[in-house]
């Protein structure tokens, strides 16, 4: 590469948008003056910048003839380069709209187990309204989305029970009750208040520590002084209810989960039961959310109802984008 060749790309290190645009607007309108009008600049200004842009690259870009200002050969191919340029720059501006108004881009979601029976639902919607938006489902117990959070690795998070901090940011979306389920020929089916002592010592079929419906159920009998004399462990919601309905044992289960599969066990009416719960919405206070994250939290708040049954709607619901609106470093 000789010495001019390479002065000349040092050179073009210099050139601007502005200079561009201001070439340009001269060379499509082929006068300086109708291009210092449009571009709302002084004709001197727009002399000082064509003189400027000739400087750094060492060659005339425009020549008069006829009374128009007219390209050189090099100028021209300036000007094919210039128009890809700006071109392709107002693509990336139309870009950077749609993903400020969060029609475009991508979701990671950390959701517990029991919350993929119901949020396909909502996403399914809120695809049908921005299909350019791409999500991220991490699915696991409480414990393994609990790590992701810990870690940062989602924008949003589904929780029974949320964490705590002061980095977290949580709102009530969804109850989430947990019922006691039985085989269908169980004795207490039919029978209203139950007493739960009644049942204790049958075989209970609970999810693996960790799980968000295990630790409730724990933290209630504890709370009534009952301890389970017979358990066994299984790590899936399906696998639990379809156990239950064949006879292998009692359960507390998530309300949601019993809307799937074939296999339906009874809901036993036992007094304390339904378990109340809720499903949280969580972000972190000191994670910047993600236009499309934003985007479907205000989502969730105006047709949440339209998604799920609308009993199983939080009160508070109207109340969720405000609340993720007002965290702090939200958006940037």
């Amino acid at each position: 590469m000789d010495k001019r060749s390479s002065s000349t790309q040092l050179k073009l290190r210099h050139l601007s948008f502005r200079l561009l645009q201001v070439y340009v607007q001269v060379v499509r309108l082929g006068n300086i003056s109708a291009a210092a009008r449009a571009l709302h600049l002084t004709q001197p200004t727009v002399s000082l910048q064509l003189k400027k842009l000739a400087d750094v690259l060492g060659e005339p870009l425009l020549e008069s003839r006829d009374g128009r200002m007219l390209p050189t050969l090099i100028g021209n191919e300036l000007y094919r380069a210039a128009c890809d340029t700006l071109s392709r720059f107002e693509d990336f501006d139309a870009f950077m709209q749609q993903a400020k108004g969060g029609s475009v881009g991508h979701i990671n979601i950390g959701i517990v187990t029991t919350a993929k029976y119901v949020l396909p639902r909502i996403l399914g919607a809120f695809y049908r309204q921005f299909p350019q938006v791409k999500v991220t489902l991490n699915i696991g117990n409480r414990a393994h989305v609990l790590g992701r959070f810990e870690r940062q690795e989602d924008d949003l998070y589904l929780f029974s029970h949320p964490p705590s901090g002061d980095n977290v940011l949580s709102a009530r979306i969804i109850k989430n009750p947990l019922q006691l389920i039985a085989p269908k020929d169980h004795w207490a089916v039919g029978r209203e208040q139950v007493n739960f002592n009644d049942l204790k010592n049958e075989r209970f079929i609970v999810r693996e520590p960790g799980s968000a419906t295990r630790l409730m159920f724990e933290s209630w009998c504890s709370g009534q002084g009952i301890t389970l004399s017979d358990t066994m462990q299984i790590e899936s919601n399906e696998a639990i209810r379809l156990s239950v309905a064949s006879g292998l044992g009692l359960s507390v289960i998530s309300a949601h989960t019993l809307q799937e599969g074939r296999e339906k066990p009874a809901i036993l009416l036992v007094m304390g039961f339904p378990l109340e719960s809720n499903w949280y919405l969580v972000g972190r206070k000191d994670r910047r959310l993600p236009y499309a994250a934003m985007q479907l939290v205000d989502f969730m708040a105006a047709h949440l109802a339209e998604c799920i049954e609308p009993e199983w709607v939080a009160a508070d619901i109207s109340e969720l984008a405000m609340h993720f609106n007002q965290a702090p470093q939200t958006r940037s």
